[in-house]
C-alpha cells in the first residue's frame, strides 16, 4: 500500500479539481490510501460525491490553506504547523505517509519541505525534475526552478539525483545523462557547465552514463534520459515548452475551423487530430518532483485539471513504489565516499 498525503486547497480550484484527481488516480492505483488536508467545510461537500476515495482516506481539518501569491517566508510564519501544505509534507517526515502532492504555490511549497524535511547529507540545493515528452518518449529535466545559478559540485549532484529517478521512473539500469549547454562542443559554455562535465566524465559512475553535452533542440529530440541544468535556464525552456504546445494547439484549432472544407478535412482525421492533442496536452506530464530532500515531493502545476492532479498523484505513486530516495542516497553516498579523503593513520 502507497500512502500518499494530499494537500487539497492548492492549485488554483482547490478541492473542486484535487478530489476528482484523486479519486481517477485511485481507480488507477487501488493500491494506494490517501491522507487528505484540507478545510473541512469547503471539502466535505465535494468528497461526499466520491465515497470511494473517502473510504480509502482519512481527513484532517486545518486551520488555513495557503494563498497562491503568498511570499514563501509569509507562508512560512503563517501557516507552519497549522496549514494544510505544511501538515502534508509533515505527514512524510512523521512516517504517515510515503509521498506528499500539492499543487499549492510552489515557492511557499519549497521553503516548508526545506524546512520541515531538510536536505540529504552532502546536497546543498534541492532541485525540481520535470517528465519531458518527448520524441523518443519522456526524459528527466533538472532543474527547472527550485534555485537561479548551481556551481559544478551541484550539477554534479543533481546528475546524480536525475540519473536515480530516471531508473525509478524508466526502469533503466544505466540511464544517458547530459549537461545542458550552448553547444556540444567541450570549450564551448559557462566554467560551471565544462566543470561539470569534466567531474561527470571522471567519476565513472556505474549507475549512469554521462553523454556530454546537449542543446535546446536535444530536449524534444529525447537525446538522452536526463538533462541537468540550472533552475534559471530550465525554468526558462519549461515555460516555453508549455507554451509552444499551446500555441501549435491554438493554430491548429484555427486553421481546422477556417473553412468548410478545412471542417470536413478535420472529421476524417479526427483520430490523428485527438492523439496529437494527447501528445500537446501539459496535463498527461503533470507534476514536479523534489530533489534531495528526506522525503519525496510533488509538485502539481497549479492550474491542473482533474486529469493532471491525477497525473501528479501517479508520479508520486511511481516515486515511492520504486525507492526514489533510497537510489539517491545511495548514489549519493557512493559518489562521494570516493571524493572524501581516507580517514584515520593510513591518512598520514
Amino acid at each position: 500500500m502507497i500512502r500518499i498525503s494530499l494537500d487539497l486547497m492548492g492549485g488554483d480550484f482547490g478541492p473542486q479539481v484535487v478530489i476528482p484527481g484523486a479519486a481517477k488516480a485511485l481507480d488507477r492505483h487501488p493500491d494506494i490510501s490517501f491522507v487528505l488536508y484540507g478545510l473541512k467545510e469547503q471539502c466535505d461537500p465535494v468528497l461526499a460525491k466520491f465515497p470511494k476515495l473517502r473510504e480509502k482516506s482519512i481527513f484532517h481539518d486545518c486551520e488555513l490553506a495557503v494563498a497562491m501569491d503568498e511570499k514563501p517566508s509569509q507562508a512560512l510564519r503563517r501557516g507552519r504547523y497549522i496549514s494544510t501544505m505544511w501538515r502534508s509534507i509533515a505527514a512524510v517526515k512523521t512516517g504517515d505517509a510515503d509521498v506528499a502532492v500539492s499543487a499549492g504555490n510552489t515557492g511557499a511549497l519549497m521553503a516548508m519541505a526545506k524546512f520541515c524535511l531538510r536536505t540529504m547529507a552532502n546536497i546543498e540545493r534541492p532541485a525540481i525534475a520535470a517528465i519531458w515528452p518527448t520524441l523518443k518518449g519522456e526524459s528527466i529535466v533538472l532543474d527547472v526552478g527550485a534555485t537561479i545559478g548551481a556551481d559544478a559540485q551541484q550539477l554534479m549532484d543533481f546528475a546524480l539525483m536525475g540519473g536515480a529517478m530516471a531508473r525509478a521512473l524508466f526502469e533503466v539500469e544505466r540511464p544517458t545523462v547530459g549537461l545542458l549547454n550552448v553547444g556540444v562542443e567541450e570549450m564551448k559554455g559557462q566554467e560551471e557547465v565544462k566543470e561539470a562535465g569534466r567531474l561527470l566524465r571522471e567519476a565513472n559512475i556505474d549507475s549512469l552514463e554521462y553523454s556530454g553535452f546537449v542543446e535546446g533542440n536535444d530536449l524534444g529530440k529525447g537525446t538522452v534520459d536526463v538533462v541537468v541544468t540550472e533552475g534559471f535556464s530550465g525554468n526558462i525552456a519549461l515555460k516555453t515548452a508549455e507554451g509552444t504546445a499551446k500555441q501549435i494547439g491554438e493554430y491548429l484549432r484555427a486553421a481546422m475551423s477556417r473553412t468548410l472544407l478545412a471542417r470536413i478535412g478535420y472529421l476524417f482525421a479526427k483520430s490523428a487530430f485527438d492523439m496529437l492533442r494527447e501528445k500537446l496536452d501539459p496535463s498527461k506530464v503533470n507534476g514536479g518532483v523534489f530533489l534531495g530532500l528526506n522525503g519525496i515531493v510533488i509538485k502539481s502545476h497549479g492550474g491542473a485539471n482533474a486529469e493532471g492532479i491525477a497525473a501528479a498523484i501517479e508520479v508520486g505513486y511511481d516515486m515511492a513504489k520504486n525507492g526514489l530516495n533510497q537510489k539517491i542516497e545511495n548514489d549519493l553516498k557512493k559518489y562521494h565516499a570516493k571524493r572524501l579523503p581516507p580517514m584515520g593513520p593510513e591518512a598520514a
